[in-house]
């Protein structure tokens, strides 16, 4: 690898931004640590880290935060030939997705009438939290001293969007800021040391809610469009902005507890209605707001409640149970174990914590399992030693990803289970016909319902043929890539079928009965979409009568971005005896949401698994080869493919970044700015997002930042919903507020939304560009770096360019130790547990 800087100039200027950010604030910011984003108050990004130890939480303290982050990519393009749903809004179209799938999810969990009957050996704590939730699900009421909020649009999203407790008596407000990373990123940073279950440090702030459930976000210039942008596929709560009489009564609330009015509008979507008697009767309702601290919310409860305020009250051990769950579902876990959460209630001054998580669970706001623990390799347990004491572990979670998941791995089930061997000549002459590795999926698709597909980007080859095979012999076959440059890249990979607009003919479409084309028939469905688009109905064949897609075969690729609630979407909305491929990278960052499906269903074989032998070509193909085995290698890189910029300081990362990107490299490879992504560990410090984007500003397209913050021709970062983010150019401002281009459609961000969502784009965290590829990368190591670097974060970071790739690196010997080291952390879900009673091992 070469050293040379490809640089003319040598001493730093005055490009150091300092970590200034024009609209939020980053006092005390020391750098990112344990994979956190940033350190600044309110305005906090959540840890990139891959999840905290089994039972445990990742750090969401000191530089932590965040919510409306991309584990998709950051490229986006808007598909040709999306046509708007006729007589339905963007919001309509978006909320009817959701309602669909939702119904169908019911409709399966109504029908599973068997009562429960695990649980009979256990005592104590475990017993008690078991007999609430049966005593619930009996009907018997629980004791009134609490009504549950109705859940309103926010609930849905991130609602719990706080951050974790401070130790001091600070109450200062901050603006929320939800354009990070959502989800625990997957890079190896984890939770400080003392912390209990890794849940982080007492006093950094946490995740904001959902965006796009408190009003409209954006106005783009078709459903389809919107649907290229990721925004259908999230949960949504409800549409438009709570009326003002609700508002208005939650302000008085607010303004008696001594709380910013600026957060009635989030107070009353977050509450719903009647959201102002609910939060004076339980003021740590507050802490359902994004940017609300716990001793925030403690310091509201003490201006409205006097007297009855202390830490043993029940409503404030119920509100910190609810947080710290959605703080662990942020941080990727679908459940906590139940040591780890109490241990974190404890940590956090609730007296009782069991007492606290009981009635949480008796209240409906969460669920109890135990879940049986058998050792690696041992064979299942059969039923006459069911009398024999089984240990097992008891969790607790929120009742969306619980459902979710049930319903992912029935569904996942009824596709392994319902598929008999198709013994079509058509599969095997079309493997025959194939290399190798295409040859290996073609047969396992042939003969199961569900294949896992492992592989690096050269290794999309393989999928698509398939999916050309899939196609020739009639199958209804599509694949789904999460963002639009996905979709993009994907069609225009060469491979027989092919063609420009990445629509695979049907080999009866076209054609007349002689060959000839028939210029009356009706133009192919692509084979190629968008998920959100595909789920929305906006993209793809459409669904069915009984509200399942019109497919014989889904192939997603990226599925490591997948996760558990869009997977399960996706699952439901299969029809019985269609095949599902799911692809992708095991190697990259694991996804902003909650789960983690790719890499459950790859530990659990339950189906066949396909790994690809095609490697990725080139310098940067054999060093990122390298990084995923653990190893980093020194790699022979002629046309400087790879060059290594050494710094002393952040200071002189970020000079020498704006160097690369607005010199050296237009220079050397005829790479423009637009088409080089910075990526760096995190949005806050000296070298994090914020100064970088700071100063390539300055650089590249300098201004007053007329419009909080952003001028004509910036590049940002937009992020319409948790876990998507998509790249977009400010085109201009008015009174509707921030006008942008993304994905090739108009969006309009309401002024009041825009710091929330909208970020420079020049520099991104590697969780924001995990899944898109650019032609060069710039990716920033400063020292302070250190802890937030693993394996995964590398390797996705590392694995983003196409020609070249600049490490401009201060960190020193913590690179090579943490591509060597430090692995991704594990997540708590059941999915591996819920599937193995369903799905026999040796299906695999």
């Amino acid at each position: 690898m070469s050293t040379d800087p490809e640089t003319t100039e040598t001493e730093p200027g005055s490009s150091d931004a300092g970590g200034s950010d024009a609209g939020s604030s980053d006092a005390g910011e020391t750098g990112p640590s344990g994979g956190g984003e940033d350190a600044g108050s309110g305005g906090r990004e959540l840890a990139e880290g891959e999840g905290g130890a089994s039972g445990g939480v990742d750090e969401v303290g000191g530089d932590s935060g965040g919510g409306g982050g991309d584990a998709d990519g950051a490229e986006a393009q808007k598909g040709e030939g999306e046509a708007a749903a006729p007589g339905l809004s963007e919001a309509q179209a978006e909320l009817a997705a959701q309602k669909v799938e939702r119904e169908r999810i019911a409709r399966r969990k109504a029908e599973k009438n068997t009562p429960i009957t695990s649980g009979g050996k256990l005592s104590g704590t475990a017993a008690d939290l078991l007999a609430a939730v049966r005593a619930v699900e009996g009907g018997a009421k629980p004791s009134e001293v609490y009504t549950a909020p109705a859940r309103g649009a926010a609930d849905s999203g991130r609602d719990s969007g706080a951050g974790a407790a401070s130790g001091g008596g600070d109450t200062t407000y901050e603006p929320p800021e939800t354009t990070g990373d959502a989800g625990g990123g997957a890079s190896g940073g984890g939770g400080a040391p003392g912390n209990v279950g890794g849940l982080g440090d007492v006093g950094g702030a946490g995740p904001s809610p959902a965006l796009g459930t408190t009003g409209p976000l954006s106005a783009t210039s078709t459903p389809g469009a919107t649907a290229a942008l990721g925004l259908v596929a999230q949960p949504l709560g409800g549409p438009g902005l709570p009326a003002p009489e609700l508002v208005d009564a939650v302000r008085g609330v607010l303004a008696q507890g001594g709380a910013p009015e600026a957060l009635a509008s989030q107070v009353a979507t977050a509450l719903g209605e009647g959201a102002g008697e609910l939060l004076r009767e339980d003021p740590w309702l507050l802490l359902r707001v994004a940017g609300v601290r716990p001793e925030q919310a403690d310091g509201f409860a003490r201006a409205l409640l006097g007297a009855e305020c202390g830490p043993a009250d029940e409503r404030r051990g119920r509100a910190m149970t609810l947080w710290l769950l959605e703080q662990a579902a942020l941080a990727g876990h679908t459940a906590l174990e139940l040591p780890a959460l109490t241990a974190a209630l404890a940590q956090r001054g609730v007296p009782d914590a069991d007492e606290a998580v009981q009635d949480t669970v008796a209240e409906g706001e969460a669920l109890v399992f135990q879940d049986a623990l058998e050792e690696p390799g041992a064979a299942p347990a059969q039923a006459e030693e069911d009398d024999e004491e089984r240990p097992v572990r008891v969790l607790v979670g929120l009742e969306r990803y619980a459902l979710a998941e049930e319903s992912l791995a029935d569904g996942l089930a009824r596709i392994v289970n319902a598929l008999p061997k198709d013994d079509s000549p058509g599969w095997e002459s079309a493997a025959s016909a194939a290399p190798r590795g295409t040859a290996e999926l073609i047969r396992a698709v042939a003969s199961n319902g569900l294949v896992l597909h492992t592989g690096g980007e050269a290794s999309r080859t393989e999928p698509a043929a398939l999916l050309d095979a899939a196609r020739a012999l009639g199958l209804r076959a599509v694949a789904a890539c999460h963002t639009a440059s996905g979709r993009h890249r994907f069609a225009s990979l060469p491979h027989p079928g092919h063609t420009p607009e990445g629509g695979i003919p049907h080999p009866t479409d076209g054609d007349t009965a002689d060959g000839h084309p028939d210029t009356t028939a009706p133009a192919p469905a692509p084979a190629v979409v968008t998920l959100p688009g595909l789920l929305a109905g906006l993209e793809g064949p459409g669904r069915d009568s009984d509200g399942a897609f019109a497919l014989d075969l889904l192939v997603l690729l990226d599925a490591p971005q997948l996760d558990v609630e869009t997977a399960a979407m996706v699952v439901e909305s299969l029809p019985d005896g269609a095949r599902l491929v799911l692809s992708g990278d095991p190697g990259v960052l694991w996804s902003a949401g909650a789960g983690r499906v790719f890499g459950d269903l790859l530990a659990a074989k339950v189906c066949p698994q396909v790994a690809s032998r095609t490697p990725d070509p080139g310098p940067i193909g054999e060093l990122v080869s390298g990084i995923g085995i653990g190893e980093l290698n020194q790699v022979e890189a002629p046309g400087k493919e790879i060059v290594i910029v050494p710094v002393r300081d952040a200071g002189e990362a970020v000079h020498r970044t704006v160097q690369l990107v607005a010199d050296s490299v237009p220079r050397a490879f005829g790479v423009s700015p637009e088409e080089t992504v910075v990526i760096t560990p995190g949005h806050g410090g000296a070298a994090g997002t914020r100064a970088l984007n700071a100063a390539l500003k300055e650089r590249l397209n300098p201004g007053p930042g007329r419009f909080a913050g952003f001028d004509p021709g910036d590049l940002v970062a937009y992020s319409p919903a948790p876990g998507r983010s998509v790249p977009g150019r400010v085109v201009g401002a008015d009174a509707d507020g921030l006008r942008l281009t993304c994905a090739g459609a108009a969006v309009v961000v309401p002024k009041d939304r825009v710091e929330q969502s909208v970020r420079h784009g020049w520099a991104l965290t590697a969780h924001q560009a995990a899944g898109g590829r650019w032609p060069a990368a710039v990716v920033v190591l400063p020292g302070d770096a250190a802890q937030g670097l693993s394996r995964p974060w590398v390797y996705t970071a590392f694995g983003r360019p196409e020609r070249h790739l600049s490490v401009v690196h201060g960190v020193e010997q913590a690179l090579p130790r943490a591509v060597a080291e430090v692995l991704p952390k594990p997540r708590t879900t059941r999915l591996p547990v819920l599937l193995r009673g369903q799905v026999p091992v040796a299906a695999g």
